[in-house]
C-alpha cells in the first residue's frame, strides 16, 4: 500500500504546504489552506519507451477541422467553431448566463444532427428541462444527465457514438476517485479537469467546462462578462 501524506493546499492559488498556516505565503490570503490527503509516489517501475513518429520540418500545415455552431458571437470567440478533442473553459460570475448560453449551443449542434450531451452537476434534470422550455429548445435532441462522478461520466460517454459536444456544468461540482479531496477544492478541480481533458484527447469529443469565478476582482465590469479559455 502506498503511504499517505497530508498536504495543505491553498484554495485560492493552489500552493501546497506540509503543515497548516493561517496565511498563504504565495498569494497572501488568510484562512485558505485546506488539508487534503494524497498518495505518496510509489517506486517507479522501469519500462521500455514508446515509439513515436517523426516528421520532416517542411510540409503542408494541417488546420484542425472546426465545426461552427452558427451562433456568430460564439464562433468568433472559439476561433471559428469547435475543434475535435479540444477543451474550452467558460468562466464567469455565477448567474451571468453561462448555463443558458451552453444549453443553446448544445441545442444548435443537436439540431444539426450531432450528438450533444449536457451534464449538470448543480441542477436536476427537471430544472434543465424547464430552462430548455423557456428558451424554446425542448424539441432539440440534447442528451442531459445530473451527475458529478467523472469516472461514471467518462464510462457513459465512451458507450455508443462519441459526443460531438460534451458540456460539464460545472467543473467545481465534479469529483474523481483518483483524488482524495472534497469537490470544489483546488486539488479536486485540477484532477477532474485532467481526467476530462484526457477523455477529450482520446475520444475526439469537444468538451466545454463551466467554471465559476467567485474571487473578487478590481475591475467588476470585466468580471460580468463570460470568458473562454481553450486547450488543444
Amino acid at each position: 500500500m502506498a503511504a499517505r501524506t497530508q498536504n495543505y493546499v491553498c484554495q485560492n492559488c493552489g500552493a501546497a504546504y506540509g503543515r497548516w498556516s493561517g496565511r498563504c505565503e504565495a498569494c497572501g490570503d488568510w484562512n485558505t489552506l485546506v488539508e487534503e490527503g494524497s498518495a505518496a509516489p510509489a517506486a517507479r517501475s522501469s519500462r521500455k519507451g514508446r515509439l513515436f513518429a517523426v516528421e520532416p520540418l517542411k510540409g503542408e500545415p494541417n488546420e484542425a477541422p472546426r465545426l461552427p455552431s452558427g451562433m456568430a458571437e460564439f464562433d468568433r470567440v472559439t476561433g471559428g467553431g469547435l475543434v475535435r478533442g479540444s477543451v474550452l473553459l467558460l468562466g464567469g460570475d455565477p448567474g451571468i448566463g453561462k448555463s443558458t448560453l451552453l444549453l443553446e449551443v448544445a441545442a444548435v449542434f443537436a439540431r444539426a444532427g450531432h450528438r450533444a450531451v449536457y451534464i449538470s452537476g448543480e441542477e436536476a434534470v427537471a430544472q434543465v428541462r424547464l430552462r430548455a422550455e423557456r428558451l424554446g429548445l425542448a424539441d432539440a435532441a440534447v442528451e442531459i444527465a445530473a451527475e458529478t462522478a467523472v469516472e461514471d461520466i467518462i464510462a457513459t460517454m465512451s458507450q455508443g457514438s462519441t459526443p460531438r459536444l460534451l458540456v460539464i456544468d460545472s467543473i467545481q461540482t465534479m469529483w474523481t476517485q483518483r483524488v482524495e479531496a472534497a469537490p470544489g477544492t483546488v486539488t479536486q478541480v485540477r484532477g477532474s479537469a485532467g481526467e476530462l481533458i484526457r477523455f477529450a484527447k482520446r475520444s475526439g469529443a469537444a468538451v466545454i467546462l463551466v467554471g465559476h469565478v467567485t474571487k473578487g476582482r478590481p475591475d467588476r465590469r470585466s468580471a460580468r462578462r463570460p470568458s473562454i479559455w481553450s486547450t488543444r
